[in-house]
C-alpha cells in the first residue's frame, strides 16, 4: 500500500465478474507518513482507509464488470464496522460482491480479513458515470495492470 496515494490494493488475487466477486492483497506498510499522527507511539491503519481499501476493491469489481466502459464513484457508506485495529506490516485480504448494478448505480458487500479474521466490513454504494476523460480511463487501467487485473477486462466482451 502507498497510503499517501491512496493505492489500498496491492494485488488482485480473484476477479470473477460472472460470479460477482473479487479479492485483494493488502500489505499495510511498516512506515507511513499517515502513522506519525495516528497515533504517536502506538500506529494504527485510520478506519477510514480501511473502508477506502473496500471501495476500491469494490470499485475494481465494478470497472471488471463494466470492462472499463464506466467509472465507479463512491457515494454511500452504509453501516461500516471497524471490528479490530490493523497494525503496521499486517497482511489483509479485502473482499466484495457485487449485490446490484444497474440504473447507473452499482452496490457492493465488502470485508477485509487478516489471519482469516474479520477486521472490517461495510455495504458501499457508487454512482457508475462515463469516464470524464480518457485520461483518467489511461490511468486506471494502468493502475490495473500493476495490480494484476487481467486484461480480458479491459474491453468489451465480444460476441
Amino acid at each position: 500500500m502507498q497510503l499517501e496515494y491512496f493505492q489500498m490494493v496491492d494485488r488482485i488475487t480473484l476477479l470473477d465478474p460472472d460470479a460477482r466477486i473479487a479479492r485483494a492483497d493488502c500489505l499495510v506498510p511498516d512506515a507511513s507518513p499517515v502513522f506519525e499522527g495516528h497515533f504517536p507511539g502506538y500506529p494504527l491503519l485510520p478506519g477510514v482507509l480501511m473502508i477506502e481499501t473496500m471501495a476500491q476493491i469494490g470499485g475494481w469489481l465494478v470497472l471488471a464488470t463494466l470492462r472499463f466502459a464506466s467509472m465507479p464513484f463512491l457515494i454511500h457508506v452504509k453501516e461500516a464496522k471497524m471490528r479490530s485495529v490493523v497494525l503496521p506490516g499486517q497482511k489483509l485480504e479485502a473482499e466484495a460482491r457485487l449485490i446490484h448494478d444497474g440504473s447507473g448505480f452499482a452496490v457492493v458487500e465488502a470485508s477485509i480479513t487478516s489471519g482469516g479474521k474479520k477486521v472490517a466490513d461495510t455495504e458501499i454504494r457508487y454512482r457508475v458515470v462515463p469516464f470524464p476523460n480518457e485520461t483518467l480511463r489511461g490511468q486506471m487501467l494502468e493502475t490495473a495492470r500493476r495490480i494484476a487485473v487481467p486484461e480480458a477486462f479491459f474491453h468489451a466482451q465480444q460476441p
